[in-house]
């Protein structure tokens, strides 16, 4: 009884002090920077529209974009506290930092993160989502789409942050998309295999479902390689009471958060970009539809290369060319089944798209009534290149494959940019949303996966898998779950440290894995099918 008595004190006198409510200038500086980075984005936005010359005629639009921009915000803040608290229950855990400023911490490296991310993330999600509403992303169907799967995986979020369990924010919104897409493909009387992008969904779900695994194993594996090589008994028992780790494993521990931070800011962030920037396109795209910043001498380029790219097609096809390219690429690019016009309406549309370039000289002065034809003229194209640069049914030669690869990235370039404004906004939302919240997952990742209190080494091994499987993920564009990757490392080191797992625990993580993605389909699905209804 005695020796029961004497573990709990010791479990209880080790575990970090998490209470300590934030001081009134933490909480000033808080509010400070949630009101100066809407403040910053509204005006950033007026600026940007004004820019454009056009009169506003009508609310309704603008009253539409706050609502789903701060919707957008909402998951971004949502994902900041559920996701997050990963990166830093392992310095809280091992006393390497103050709850407090592990968190303060965190977020302002994973506003950092979203800041200095590349985009790729950002145009892949958006890529899974039906051509039809990305075509009419304005529409209400648009709305509908960008309302449901942001409110569908907010609701997924929070119900499994006040469960404590670490569900995937990735897995959540890639979920809704998935379920938007069945069910506009169902309301359309098609199979609702046809509204998603199974291949781009695909790869997507087997970054997912790899990367778990990946992070247990490698984790486990690190774990036993430093116990190999570093001989140090401290590294591998755990933490004395509320001491600090030595100084060198503090300063491992320390930056691996940041680490981990830095690599949660850069890809979650995007995923938030990339839907921001749908809304946009759809309500103001006289502004945002297509990149009015390109150099004016960058615009005969562009020309010349559309045109020696649509003679390079012309050499591969027939003579008659089709009634409507437009038509046939839509078609191609949601079935991803090539019919007999697909190259000549690929010729055609390319042809169409450096004519209209080269008439107006620059992007900034398409006028206001083409905007929105040129740049689904631009999107459809780049889609249809992407795709054909995956058949292998397609047998171009070496020329007509450059010519292709250069003309997709001037059309990119002109159709799949982020304003300085949004990344902030979503910088500041996941930077703030660090901040609030964290507590009970990091109870649950601290506590609650394996039997034993988690040791430096052990923290160090999942914090530094997991910032190099995120980092390397951003990289290749891939989205991948931070608590995943983190918890599944966490595990691994338990395995491998024979400290026993909480199967309790391992198995609500692995139900809330499995039925993620089914439940967040399930919920944007029938949201959008109700909103269709009335928007």
């Amino acid at each position: 009884m005695a020796s029961t008595m004497s573990s709990v004190t010791e479990a209880s006198s080790s575990r970090p002090a998490m209470d300590h409510k934030p001081s009134v200038v933490t909480a000033l500086v808080f509010i400070g920077l949630l009101l100066g980075g809407l403040l910053y984005s509204g005006l950033s936005l007026v600026s940007d529209v004004g820019e454009t010359g056009v009169i506003t005629t009508t609310w309704l639009p603008f009253i539409l974009l706050g609502v789903a921009l701060i919707i957008a915000l909402g998951f971004e803040f949502v994902n900041g506290f559920h996701d997050t608290a990963n990166a830093v229950a392992t310095v809280i855990y091992t006393h390497s930092l103050t709850p407090n400023i592990a968190v303060v911490w965190s977020g302002f490296f994973n506003f950092l993160g979203v800041l200095f991310s590349s985009g790729a993330v950002a145009f892949g999600i958006i890529s899974l989502l039906p051509v039809e509403l990305i075509l009419q992303v304005g529409s209400g169907a648009g709305f509908a789409m960008v309302f449901a799967l942001l409110i569908a995986a907010i609701l997924w979020n929070l119900g499994t942050w006040l469960l404590g369990l670490p569900a995937s924010s990735s897995h959540t919104l890639i979920g809704s998309i998935i379920g938007v897409g069945v069910a506009n493909a169902l309301m359309h009387g098609r199979d609702g295999t046809s509204g998603v992008d199974w291949a781009q969904a695909t790869k997507v779900g087997y970054s997912l479902l790899l990367s778990p695994m990946i992070g247990f194993c490698v984790a486990a594996l690190l774990l036993l390689t430093l116990k190999t090589l570093v001989k140090n008994r401290e590294l591998f028992e755990e933490p004395k009471a509320h001491t600090p780790p030595p100084l060198w494993i503090r300063s491992l521990l320390i930056l691996t958060c940041t680490g981990v931070s830095f690599a949660h800011g850069s890809n979650d962030g995007q995923k938030g970009m990339g839907l921001i920037m749908l809304i946009l396109v759809g309500t103001v795209p006289m502004a945002y539809a297509l990149n009015r910043a390109m150099p004016v001498d960058m615009m005969t380029q562009f020309a010349a290369v559309a045109h020696v790219t649509q003679e390079s097609l012309s050499k591969n096809t027939p003579e008659a060319l089709p009634i409507d390219a437009r038509k046939v690429l839509s078609e191609y690019v949601r079935t991803k089944a090539p019919a007999p016009e697909l190259i000549p309406g690929l010729a055609a549309l390319t042809g169409d798209i450096g004519a209209q370039v080269k008439q107006y000289g620059s992007l900034a002065y398409v006028p206001i009534e083409a905007v929105s034809n040129v740049r689904n003229d631009m999107y459809l194209a780049s889609e249809a290149i992407r795709l054909l640069e995956k058949d292998s049914s397609f047998k171009f030669d070496e020329e007509t494959k450059t010519n292709l690869k250069t003309f997709k990235k001037q059309i990119d370039s002109a159709t799949k940019f982020i304003p300085l404004w949004v990344k902030v906004a979503i910088a500041i939302s996941l930077g703030l949303g660090t901040m609030v919240g964290w507590k009970r997952i990091v109870i649950t990742v601290g506590e609650k996966i394996g039997k034993t209190h988690l040791t430096y080494a052990q923290g160090a091994s999942a914090e530094l898998v997991a910032m190099t499987m995120i980092g390397a993920a951003d990289i290749f564009g891939l989205p991948v779950s931070t608590i995943h990757v983190l918890s599944s490392g966490v595990a691994g080191t338990m395995a491998a440290n024979k400290s026993g797992l909480q199967w309790t625990t391992i198995r609500n993580l692995l139900t809330a894995w499995v039925l993620t993605l089914p439940m967040a389909m399930l919920l944007s699905g029938t949201l959008y099918w109700l909103f269709t209804q009335f928007i």
